[in-house]
């Protein structure tokens, strides 16, 4: 029987067919090969490096609109080791003036930040800053006459919070509690308040609270024609007193003692007060029933004053309007949530020329901007959709400049809207995250935007052309080529509890017939965000050296983070850590049927609140997690702060489960894998008694564990050389040990 001709062509070209088979074979092997011989040639970053701000972006520094085209930055002069401020126009970008350099200034060698009064001819110089609290400061500050140039000291002393009447003619200032205004002209003093006094009274500046959760320090606002003073007096006295060991370096310790209310303790009583330039005289305001003040300002009218109130569960805010000559307060607008209002909205208040208001709100169920009436009646939601506003910028000729979420709840975009909803344009154009410097007339703007691949760079644009690259940190991207440096891929996860956005880091040389360790990063906390398309943290850099050392790490934002709407963020109310803990075990139960996860090898870290998330996870997710780091982690919402606390949990008093079934303290029994807790001493805000309670409470478990105290640290353990030098490589170290 004669062979099929296309046998027959087959049988003869076996042997080129083998051959070609073995070539190919050799060229993907090769090809494989090739990330391995490109990376052998690259470094590696190391944690001197990273902790040696090697890798820091430039920022531009200080930023000021000015009135005329122009703006001014604050700059280092290495040549003379001091600093500036320059003057840069907008659209020219040249420097065009230099209104202040330190070294033509007899005894200030260097200034560290500054402000310049309402017509632009004095300029306050801060030096010498010392930090108070977390965003609290006190600082020698000298007055610059620009057209003079002469110098005077402000105060002799340390003050807070220095700031220019709108008339130039005066400066207030923060002193021992006490309120001062100074004459400019007459270089003289007056005391407003004389009734200050630590850890009891403090007028017109915020107490621990206030400025660590209502975001601000400054509690006072001068009247438009700067004749009137309204500000808050808070009454600590009946607040529990913490004291803190400061070992320093003497024999003996010192206390730091002040007031910090715990979760159902009492509050400061805080009051509302307007100082009268012309009659001397301070009169008290009443507002009817409270707990908080988030919000105080003075609208488009000299005599209105516009002042928030907050009840205790945080879910009734009610704006006022004080007329200042009367003294009478009016509510105009209420708004309840059966949850609680996000403060946050508190800053979007605007007021237009004819005392019409913008206000942020999530009433549609995603935060959005609204125009009321002068009267507090709703004239128009200005913004629409299943996305979130997370930024308002200002209103110039009836447009509105905001930053969103519209384009994915990862991403941070620019628009412009009319003030009555029409005529969105879409300002940004780069995917990542974009934020925005305006000039005062909303002309210019300077555009700084970032992605997981690209630095943060700085644009100029008027309207909507871009006219120059101020700065594009290309110095510090063409350093980083010269790195193994592993992408940072983005997708979403989806697991029993929903779908979920997520970021995730591989060695460079992955090969997925391979088992990798999995390392879990996470913050977890209300309304915040970890997966978001923008330039590395410290914390992006650390990961790359895990990545290099064989690790995969990869970032799940579950439930109760931010960013999503209302329901996504809110579901932990009166339950914090339950849902959160249980969607981390849940992302992690379905990496490791990845084949090239190790299943046995998983672990997590936080801080903070992702630290009270990484104890629960291996407590609560044995069965998944053999390693947690938990840094300055909350063990007892019991030990928290009344503000942030009750806002998600209420009070101890009133729910009681909430605050113990998640607590890590409740559940250190289930611990069957390596944890590692690490906290500082010196932590006003978390306090070590977290970390101690937590440690007796293994103890008594008889679970062993590992520990580490910074002395003197406070929640970020970076005071001090090679802290976090330190820290993270015993981090590092810790992983290598247990999960390597």
């Amino acid at each position: 029987m004669p062979i099929n001709p296309y046998i027959s062509f087959i049988l003869a070209n076996l042997v080129a067919l083998k051959s070609y088979y073995l070539y190919m074979k050799k060229l993907l092997s090769l090809i494989l090969l090739f990330p391995l011989l490109f990376t052998a040639q690259k470094k590696q970053i190391t944690l001197e490096e990273i902790w040696s701000g090697q890798f820091r972006e430039q920022t531009m520094r200080s930023f000021n609109p000015l009135n005329n085209d122009s703006y001014s930055l604050l700059n280092f002069q290495k040549e003379t080791q001091s600093t500036s401020i320059d003057i840069y126009n907008y659209v020219s970008q040249e420097k065009t003036a230099t209104l202040v350099d330190s070294k033509n200034l007899k005894d200030i060698a260097y200034f560290d930040d500054y402000s310049l009064n309402a017509s632009e001819t004095k300029i306050l110089l801060q030096t010498n800053t010392q930090s108070i609290y977390r965003n609290s400061t006190k600082a020698i500050y000298y007055l610059y006459d620009i057209e003079s140039k002469s110098v005077s000291l402000v105060d002799k002393d340390f003050i807070s919070i220095p700031n220019f009447s709108p008339d130039n003619k005066f400066l207030s200032y923060v002193k021992n509690n006490n309120l001062y205004v100074k004459d400019i002209e007459l270089n003289k003093t007056m005391q407003i308040t004389l009734d200050g006094e630590k850890n009891k009274i403090i007028n017109a500046m915020s107490d621990w609270v206030y400025e660590e959760e209502l975001k601000f320090v400054k509690a006072y606002h001068w009247s438009l024609e700067s004749d009137k003073i309204a500000f808050l007096k808070f009454d600590e006295s009946e607040v529990p007193l913490y004291d803190m060991d400061i070992l320093g370096t003497s024999n003996y310790p010192t206390k730091l003692t002040f007031k910090y209310p715990k979760a159902g303790e009492n509050n400061s009583k805080v009051s509302l007060l307007l100082y009268d330039l012309k009659t001397a005289k301070t009169n008290q305001i009443n507002l009817g029933d409270y707990e908080y003040i988030p919000n105080l300002t003075w609208t488009h009218k000299n005599d209105q004053l516009s002042v928030m109130t907050l009840n205790r569960h945080q879910n009734h805010l009610k704006l006022h309007l004080v007329d200042s000559n009367t003294l009478l307060a009016t509510t105009v607008l209420e708004e309840k949530n059966d949850t609680y209002v996000d403060i946050v909205n508190t800053n979007y208040l605007t007021y237009l020329e004819d005392n019409s208001f913008i206000w942020g709100s999530e009433a549609s169920g995603f935060n959005h901007l609204y125009h009321y009436s002068k009267n507090g009646k709703l004239k128009q939601q200005i913004t629409h959709g299943n996305w979130e506003v997370t930024k308002y910028y200002g209103l110039h000729n009836k447009t509105l400049y905001y930053q969103s979420t519209e384009e994915h709840s990862t991403e941070r975009d620019l628009y412009s809207i009319q003030l009555n909803g029409k005529n969105k344009t879409k300002l940004s154009r780069l995917k990542g995250t974009n934020d925005a410097e305006f000039s005062k007339d909303f002309r210019f703007y300077i555009v700084n935007h970032s992605n997981a691949t690209t630095p943060t760079s700085y644009t100029l644009f008027e309207g909507q052309n871009a006219l120059k690259t101020i700065k594009d940190n290309t110095g510090l991207q063409t350093k980083l080529a010269e790195y193994i440096i592993s992408p940072k891929e983005f997708s979403t996860l989806k697991t029993a509890t929903g779908t979920f956005n997520m970021w995730m880091v591989k060695p460079l040389d992955f090969d997925s017939s391979k088992k990798y360790p999995l390392v879990l990063f996470q913050y977890s906390g209300p309304g915040s965000q970890e997966v978001h398309n923008s330039w590395n943290s410290y914390n992006d850099y650390w990961h790359q050296i895990l990545a290099q050392k064989g690790y995969i790490i990869a970032c799940i934002d579950g439930r109760g983070t931010g960013f999503k709407g209302n329901d996504f963020k809110k579901i932990t109310y009166k339950d914090l850590g339950k849902f959160e803990t249980i969607d981390q075990i849940e992302a992690a139960k379905v990496l490791r049927k990845r084949p090239y996860i190790a299943a046995d090898k998983i672990g997590i870290w936080g801080w903070s609140y992702g630290g009270f998330m990484a104890a629960n996870c291996i407590l609560k997710g044995s069965a998944v997690f053999s390693t947690a780091i938990s840094i300055a982690p909350v063990t007892s919402w019991r030990f928290y702060d009344s503000i942030y606390t009750e806002r998600f949990l209420r009070t101890p008093q009133e729910n009681p489960s909430g605050y113990d079934d998640n607590s890590p303290i409740f559940h250190a029994k289930k611990l069957k894998g390596n944890l590692l807790i690490v906290h500082g001493t010196g932590d006003d805000n978390v306090h070590v008694q977290n970390t101690y309670q937590m440690t007796n409470a293994l103890i008594k478990a008889n679970k062993p564990f590992d520990q580490f105290i910074y002395p003197d640290r406070a929640h970020g353990i970076y005071r001090g050389k090679n802290t976090r030098l330190h820290l993270f490589t015993k981090m590092t170290n810790y992983l290598d040990t247990h999960l390597k």
